[in-house]
C-alpha cells in the first residue's frame, strides 16, 4: 500500500544514514467501513524492511457494518465523534500492541526510538496507545483520524504532568467519512492538554492518502529519529 511504502522508505533512509535495522517505526494502516484498500497492514520496528508484516488484530464484528466481520483495530458504536468510545475493544487492542512494543524493547529498541501512528482507525489506535499507555515514545502520527469528544485519551491527559510525545496530523478537507473538523478538533483538544501538535490540511482530499502528505510524514519521521541518535545507539 502507499502507506507502507512511505514508511518503508523512511526506514530505508534511516538505515542508510546509520540507524539500526528497521529501528523506530511502528505504524498501522487500518481502513474504516467502506473497505478502501487492504486492511490491517502493520510495520513493526526491528524487523527487516522487506519482510511481510502480519496484522496484530483479529477479525471481529464491526457495529457500523451491522455487525459484519471486519479486520479493524477496534469496534465503534458508529462513525461519529459524538458517541461514546467502544472502550472494551480499544483497551484489548492496546494490550496486544503493548506486548508488541515490549518485545521490541527487549530486542534492544529504546522507547524513545519508537514512533506510533496510522491512517484512519490506525491513527486513533496510535493516539490511545501513546497518550494513555506509552507517553515515552518518540512521536505519534494520525492521518485522517479523530478521537471522540469524550475520549479516554482526553481524560487520561487531564491528570498528566509529564512531557508528551509530539503529534503529527494530516487530514483532507473533502473527507466524507472522517470529517476534517473532527481531526481539527482532536488536534486542538490534545494541544490544550499539553501535546505539541501540528495539523496539515489537504484541499479536495477525501478519505485517502496523498503523495505530498506521505512525503511530509517521511520527513517528520526522520526528524524525530535523527541519525546521530541512531548512531549513538548502535
Amino acid at each position: 500500500s502507499p502507506f507502507l511504502s512511505s514508511l518503508l522508505n523512511a526506514a530505508k533512509q534511516l538505515i542508510a544514514a546509520g540507524g539500526r535495522h528497521g529501528e523506530g517505526l511502528i505504524g498501522g494502516a487500518c481502513w474504516d467501513a467502506g473497505g478502501i484498500g487492504r486492511e490491517g497492514e502493520v510495520l513493526i520496528s526491528g524487523l527487516p524492511v522487506d519482510a511481510q508484516y502480519p496484522p496484530y488484530f483479529p477479525c471481529g464484528p464491526y457495529t457500523p457494518m451491522r455487525g459484519a466481520l471486519s479486520t479493524v483495530w477496534f469496534d465503534r458504536w458508529k462513525i461519529s465523534n459524538e458517541c461514546p468510545e467502544h472502550i472494551e475493544t480499544i483497551d484489548s487492542m492496546c494490550q496486544v500492541l503493548t506486548n508488541v512494543i515490549d518485545d521490541e524493547v527487549k530486542n534492544g529498541i529504546s522507547k524513545n526510538r519508537i514512533i506510533l501512528g496510522g491512517f484512519s482507525m490506525g491513527g486513533g489506535m496510535a493516539m490511545h496507545l501513546a497518550y494513555r499507555y506509552h507517553q515515552d515514545v518518540a512521536g505519534v502520527f494520525a492521518l485522517s483520524s479523530f478521537l471522540n469528544k469524550t475520549s479516554a485519551v482526553y481524560q487520561a491527559l487531564q491528570k498528566n504532568e509529564s512531557v508528551l510525545p509530539e503529534l503529527f496530523q494530516c487530514h483532507g478537507t473533502a473527507d466524507e467519512l472522517v470529517l476534517h473538523s473532527w481531526g481539527e478538533e482532536t488536534n486542538k483538544m490534545l494541544n490544550s492538554l499539553g501535546v505539541a501538535t501540528s495539523f496539515h490540511s489537504f484541499p479536495n482530499l477525501n478519505h485517502e492518502l496523498h503523495k505530498t502528505e506521505l512525503e511530509k510524514l517521511s520527513s517528520w519521521i526522520l526528524k524525530k529519529l535523527p541519525v546521530e541518535t541512531a548512531m549513538s545507539n548502535k
